[in-house]
């Protein structure tokens, strides 16, 4: 699933808007809504972004042959 769309549900559920968390993040309403539209987000954006809104970050990769998560 893109990052973006991970995005707009947490903000559903923490019942918030995209300038909402363009506030918390300090950055322009524009350059969130670009990077939302282009799904361009670092991981240090989507770190911050988590943070702001309580959520843990994973990264994992997962074996497609075995399961095995990394």
């Amino acid at each position: 699933m893109a990052a973006a769309k991970k995005i707009k549900m947490l903000l559903v559920e923490r019942e918030m808007t995209l300038t909402d968390l363009s506030k918390l993040l300090h950055k322009s309403l524009s350059t969130m809504s670009g990077k939302m539209t282009r799904d361009n987000f670092s991981e240090k954006d989507l770190k911050q972004i988590a943070e702001l809104l309580n959520y843990e970050y994973e990264v994992v990769f997962t074996d497609k042959k075995t399961g095995k998560q990394i």
